[in-house]
């Protein structure tokens, strides 16, 4: 095995990185599979993903390397480099988030807290009630639970194409690569 294929281990999510992904991971199953729309609970599960998703965002500007924004910000350039090298077969290993998951990423955390939002108005007088925001909470919930799918499908095939478990990174911190994928 030559140098440029020997396993490379990196640090890469710290602990507060990975805590939060599966809290806020565990708080949207619960609600969208197993508690009840309107219960106290669910509210409460809403809010605190909420809050996680603020204290991630503030962690995108304070955190370690890898989890500011900074590190990964998803922009033109970036986004039409790594999908080029995507499409052409060529190995675009990116330590923290790839362009494409830095996308996924801030979907997801805006779709979380537009859940966030349209739930808390749903316990105010000036929107008791009100139909148009009921089904506006229940597709943004659908939309989060469709993209988280595909974020998951995503990291299972990029961990097979790059020979990256990325599963397996966001529990321990670390991206292992093996040689060739």
């Amino acid at each position: 095995m030559s140098a440029s294929e020997a396993a490379t281990s990196i640090r890469v999510w710290d602990r507060f990185v990975r805590v939060f992904h599966w809290s806020l991971v565990l708080c949207i199953l619960t609600n969208y599979f197993i508690i009840d729309d309107g219960e106290l609970i669910h509210q409460w599960i809403g809010y605190t993903a909420s809050g996680l998703v603020v204290a991630r965002i503030v962690w995108g500007f304070v955190g370690s390397r890898h989890a500011r924004f900074s590190d990964f910000f998803p922009t033109p350039a970036r986004l039409k480099q790594h999908v080029s090298r995507v499409v052409a077969g060529e190995p675009d290993f990116h330590p923290g988030h790839n362009p494409l998951g830095a996308l996924m990423m801030l979907a997801l955390i805006t779709l979380v807290l537009a859940l966030g939002a349209t739930g808390f108005m749903q316990t105010l007088d000036a929107f008791w009630g009100e139909e148009w925001l009921q089904e506006l909470h229940e597709i943004l919930g659908s939309t989060l639970i469709g993209f988280a799918v595909l974020h998951a499908a995503a990291a299972i095939i990029m961990s097979r194409i790059e020979g990256i478990n990325l599963v397996g990174a966001m529990i321990t911190g670390v991206k292992t690569r093996s040689g060739k994928p």
